[in-house]
């Protein structure tokens, strides 16, 4: 059965997309921690990050790289916050969470947005990259 990631890679369900090449694809976290809150997800599906082959993890980390100095650039923060946890969906992805205090990388508070201001987020980010 195909991860939601994969749902959303092949466009059955949809999403405010920031990023996309041939083996990745970067879209806002639809319960995020943080304003501008993006996930780095391998087109290829995959459980564990450590399941990658190392030329695979190194292009994931790259791609999240070029993502996060978008973000950067695009939502006011301290900094952007890395983290690959992915107990909650069995397939490979990066959060990428603009960070202004350490509270925001704690998967509790989360931010409520509209799909406009979604749509609005990822296009700021977009156009950095």
């Amino acid at each position: 059965m195909s991860s939601i990631f994969t749902k959303i890679i092949t466009g059955e369900i949809p999403c405010h997309k920031v990023a996309e090449n041939d083996d990745f694809i970067a879209f806002l976290d639809i319960n995020p921690n943080a304003k501008g809150h993006t996930l780095c997800v391998p087109k290829k599906e995959i459980d564990k990050v450590f399941d990658m082959d190392k030329a695979h993890y190194a292009r994931l980390m790259d791609f999240a790289y070029d993502v996060a100095q978008a973000i950067e650039k695009a939502i006011p923060c301290k900094r952007v916050g890395m983290a690959v946890v992915g107990l909650e969906v069995p397939h490979v992805h990066v959060h990428l969470i603009p960070l202004q205090t350490m509270d925001d990388m704690r998967f509790e508070k989360k931010e409520n947005l509209t799909h406009e201001e979604f749509a609005q987020v990822a296009q700021s980010i977009s156009e950095y990259l």
